[in-house]
C-alpha cells in the first residue's frame, strides 16, 4: 500500500511555487499510483492555531501524480469557501496529503471511530427529495473535539442539508467510513528540503529570498 509521504508534500508545494513562476513543475520524487487523495492547505500565523485555506480532493481512486499536481492548485486557488491563496501567504503555509485507504460501508451513522475513520454520508434530505453527500477526512472529528453525532450534524451541514436535525433524519444516512495515511509539512521545511536537495532555495517574483 502506498502511504502518504515528504515527497508528496513537496511535490504540491512545487506545484503551487510554479504557478506563481509561470513555470513548469519539477518531476516528482515518488512513485505513480491510483488512489483517493485530499490536499489541504493551513495558514499558521503567530503561533496560533493553524487555520484552514483550502482542502480538495477526490473519493475515487485517481493517478497520484496528475491527482496531487491538480487539486494542490484546486485547494490553493478554487476552494469556494476562501479567496484564492496568494503568493505573499507561501511563508506561513502548511501542506497535508492524505491517500486514502480501507473503505467499508459501516451499519448506521453511529458505526465509525472519532480520530481512527474519515465518513462519507450521503442522504435523502426530507424536505425537497435532494440528494445530499459529504465528507470529513479522518483528523477532522477529532482536531474539533467532536463527538461522532455531533461530527454527523455538522456534516450534515456542511452537505447543505438546513432543516431540523433528528434521529430520523440521521437514520436516512447512508455512511462510508474510511482510513488515511498523511504527511504534514511548513514551508520552512519545504524550503530546507529545497536546499538541500537541489543545491538553492525556492524562489518566487516579488517575495523574499529564503
Amino acid at each position: 500500500m502506498v502511504s502518504a509521504n515528504r515527497e508528496m508534500v513537496v511535490y504540491c508545494f512545487d506545484t503551487l511555487v510554479a504557478h506563481y513562476n509561470d513555470e513548469q513543475v519539477p518531476p516528482p520524487a515518488f512513485d505513480e499510483g491510483q488512489h483517493p487523495l485530499f490536499v489541504t492547505w493551513k495558514k499558521v500565523v503567530n503561533g496560533y492555531e493553524p487555520r484552514l485555506r483550502g482542502c480538495i480532493g477526490t473519493l475515487s481512486a485517481r493517478g497520484i501524480v496528475n491527482g496531487f499536481k491538480d487539486y494542490a492548485l484546486t485547494s490553493a486557488l478554487r476552494d469556494h469557501r476562501f479567496p484564492p491563496i496568494q503568493a505573499k501567504e507561501l511563508p506561513f503555509l502548511q501542506c497535508t496529503v492524505s491517500i486514502l485507504t480501507n473503505y467499508e460501508n459501516a451499519a448506521n451513522y453511529l458505526d465509525w471511530e472519532v480520530g481512527k475513520h474519515g465518513i462519507i454520508i450521503e442522504f435523502t434530505d426530507p424536505d425537497n427529495n435532494t440528494k445530499r453527500n459529504a465528507t470529513y477526512l479522518p483528523d477532522v472529528a477529532a482536531q474539533e473535539g467532536w463527538t461522532t453525532v455531533e461530527a454527523i450534524d455538522s456534516l450534515m451541514r456542511k452537505a447543505g442539508y438546513r432543516g431540523a436535525i433528528t434521529d430520523s433524519v440521521r437514520n436516512r444516512i447512508r455512511l462510508t467510513r474510511y482510513q488515511s495515511t498523511l504527511f504534514t509539512m511548513h514551508f520552512s521545511d519545504y524550503v530546507n528540503y529545497v536546499k538541500t536537495t537541489r543545491g538553492a532555495a525556492p524562489s518566487v517574483a516579488g517575495l523574499k529570498s529564503y
